[in-house]
């Protein structure tokens, strides 16, 4: 019997991704279930690879964005279940653009989600986690809440809130009944790219997935048992793959240099140390 066995967990953004591989993970250990996604089309698909159907699970279009919808979302599993025992905010987009070609809708667009998301996730379902025996938050930074990188302030910015934001919660809630952890997925091989807003006509939607998928080293699957299994330990941090490892440790050895040694080690590209 595993630890999430007969736990009851919400997750967000679980029609693809990490979210929907620790959907399945989670539902094969034993662990109900509630689900939401922007996507009602993504949300059927994940429910149709549950693997158990005798472990309960249900599923709700939402954008996290939405505080109040966010708010409804917790009631209604407050009134249904009276407590939560993980919370794992996991939606995310991504926006590819320099900083002087930013429109600000787009930056509103991803920090609503990517920020604001957790926060409102956060908030709302403390008071379930307080119900639980041993709660436990779970908030998805990236290794981007880590280091930074050209095109993609707005994503580094999102990550770097949530990744303060998520530490100063640990803190308080050191002592408590819930668990907090803020977890650094690298590079995983999600369609984060392909659905990414970018503002480089010269570059689609394939040809972004590709390269993205060049660079990443760690599958959906892998992601969520590390974060499952990072859940059973209590683990207060978690770096997901050799990549988000590597980058963390450049990042504390070379605070400031870091991208030229992290273009050396990772992405190959010894002429850019010039």
């Amino acid at each position: 019997m595993t630890y999430v066995n007969n736990k009851i967990a919400a997750i967000t953004g679980a029609g693809s991704g990490i979210g929907r591989a620790l959907a399945l993970q989670l539902n094969r250990e034993g662990c109900e279930l509630f689900l939401s996604d922007i996507s009602a089309e993504n949300l059927d698909g994940t429910l149709a690879m549950l693997a158990r159907k005798d472990v309960s699970v249900d599923i709700d279009v939402l954008d996290i964005a939405d505080k109040l919808s966010v708010y409804a979302w917790a009631d209604k599993i407050a009134k249904a279940k009276g407590h939560v025992d993980i919370m794992i905010n996991n939606a995310g987009v991504a926006l590819i653009s320099q900083v002087e070609d930013h429109r600000y809708e787009d930056l509103e667009w991803l920090m609503g989600i990517n920020f604001w998301g957790v926060v409102y996730g956060t908030q709302a379902f403390l008071p379930l986690l307080r119900q639980s025996q041993q709660g436990h938050l779970v908030n998805i930074s990236s290794v981007f809440g880590l280091m930074s990188t050209p095109t993609q302030s707005a994503y580094n910015a999102a990550k770097f809130a949530v990744r303060g934001y998520t530490e100063a919660l640990r803190q308080e809630m050191d002592g408590s009944n819930i668990h907090v952890c803020c977890v650094h997925p690298g590079g995983i091989k999600t369609n984060i790219a392909r659905a990414a807003r970018s503002e480089n006509s010269d570059v689609n939607a394939d040809e972004r997935d590709s390269e993205f998928k060049k660079l990443a080293r760690t599958t959906p699957e892998e992601a969520a048992a590390t974060i499952i299994d990072g859940v059973a330990k209590r683990k207060k941090r978690l770096l997901i793959g050799m990549d988000a490892k590597l980058i963390s440790l450049a990042c504390r050895l070379f605070p400031v240099s870091y991208p030229r040694v992290l273009r050396l080690l990772i992405w190959n590209e010894p002429k850019s140390l010039t």
